[in-house]
């Protein structure tokens, strides 16, 4: 697995219609080949910075995969005006958040904690 990081920079202006694009075009993100969840957040400090984080089954599915589709092209069509300058995007490896604690390791996705 890998997350896929989109960091969406949009105009303050157009924060909330920005919101409402997103939740039409979700969809076509959701069926996706290898598409596993995702996270769709904004930022506290700069509220006009969206983060979007893909799990993805792997690279591939993202890319060239979901990027090179019809898919992609409608769902950036309905989000492109909003943006404010192009966003950035990068990969990571499978993440596992942890408190400190073995016992209470989870990643951002709820996956089942590893057996001992």
């Amino acid at each position: 697995m890998i997350h896929e990081i989109a960091v969406l920079p949009v105009h303050s202006t157009q924060i909330e219609p920005f919101k409402q694009a997103f939740a039409e075009v979700v969809h076509l993100l959701q069926r996706a080949k290898g598409y596993h969840g995702h996270l769709f957040t904004q930022g506290i400090e700069s509220p006009e910075t969206f983060n979007l984080i893909v799990r993805w089954a792997s690279l591939e599915d993202h890319t060239p995969g979901f990027e090179a589709s019809d898919d992609h092209q409608t769902f950036m069509a309905g989000l492109e005006q909003y943006f404010s300058q192009e966003p950035t995007v990068y990969h990571i490896q499978e993440v596992v958040f942890t408190n400190g604690n073995q016992q209470a390791q989870a990643s951002a996705f709820n996956i089942a904690e590893p057996k001992a």
